[in-house]
């Protein structure tokens, strides 16, 4: 089984390497954090290695021992990646992760490119976190209240607060018991939902302002650019969250948000009933889930607005 391939090769290595997606998110950041905790109880020599680190998260346990780049000395005897679907989404760490004598992905998205030597993949999980939960108790961890804690902040925000389609019976199972670890369910949904940014708040402001509506309302589209993100003195994480603006609107089935970077444009897209948002940025080498995904469309912003909103037309009814 992987679980014992995976138990096996955590118990043999010494120094290990936790990366996970760029632009994380609470789920990526989460269970990350909680797998650095758990690889601590077992005396492993650890960094956790996440360049763009959003400030919302710097209330979890152990966020100040995140580290912005992996060690050159050493060759890590694993790499872990976590909440990632193939390692070009791991960018600036990726050397790191690489080069490691052995590699393990633990994921929930359906895209995963199977990238390491050991993949422990469940595209049913609502989140990443919630997969971890099975993984650490596999190994034998005590899941204790500030690993709880990351592992909750990660479930709350995959699932939009326990809202959106994937949450299963386990997802509510699992939370009530971290609820009697002492883990503060209210203090983390506030944190990682609903407390903005002055950034995020103003960046908001444009994408609203910009909104536009295609194919009778079903599309809806917005972007941000750099410059935008100067002004208003944007920290990583300022940007999340924007792409919900659209999908929350009466009649939208697929809100599309584009961030322009020096790649090009980050799509984010999010649908509501039945389009598949992970097929559609598959033309532009992205992925994520059903409802849930993302690509990077390397063109100014009128061709990248024209070409994914064209591909989004094509999985309208």
């Amino acid at each position: 089984m992987t679980l014992d391939n995976i138990k096996e090769e955590i118990e043999k290595a010494q120094t290990i390497l936790i990366v996970t997606h760029e632009s994380p998110d609470g789920d990526a950041v989460g269970s990350s954090l909680a797998m650095y905790q758990a690889l601590k109880q077992m005396g492993k020599d650890i960094d956790i290695v996440i360049p763009e680190m959003p400030k919302t998260f710097n209330f979890l346990p152990c966020a100040d021992e995140i580290k912005k780049e992996g060690r050159n000395d050493i060759q890590y005897d694993l790499g872990i990646s976590l909440d990632c679907t193939d390692t070009k989404r791991l960018e600036g760490f990726a050397p790191w992760y690489d080069t490691a004598k052995t590699k393990i992905s633990i994921d929930h998205h359906g895209t995963n490119a199977m990238f390491a030597d050991y993949n422990y993949i469940d595209p049913v999980s609502p989140a990443c976190s919630q997969i971890l939960i099975v993984v650490l108790e596999s190994i034998g961890i005590t899941i204790n209240k500030d690993i709880g804690t990351c592992i909750l902040a990660g479930i709350i925000t995959d699932t939009g607060g326990f809202r959106y389609d994937g949450v299963t019976t386990e997802t509510f199972e699992f939370t009530a018991n971290l609820i009697r670890l002492g883990v503060n369910v209210s203090e983390i949904y506030k944190r990682v939902l609903e407390t903005k940014t002055r950034a995020n708040f103003e960046l908001r402001k444009r994408a609203i302002d910009r909104m536009e509506f295609f194919e009778d309302g079903k599309i809806a589209f917005t972007y941000i650019t750099m410059k935008d993100e100067e002004y208003v003195k944007s920290e990583p994480g300022d940007h999340e969250g924007l792409v919900e603006i659209g999908r929350d609107l009466e009649g939208v089935e697929v809100s599309i948000f584009l961030r322009e970077t020096e790649k090009g444009f980050k799509a984010s897209l999010r649908s509501n009933e039945y389009v598949n948002v992970a097929e559609a940025c598959s033309i532009f080498s992205g992925g994520g889930h059903i409802k849930a995904a993302g690509c990077t469309i390397p063109y100014e912003l009128e061709q990248a607005k024209e070409k994914i909103i064209e591909r989004v037309k094509t999985f309208l009814k």
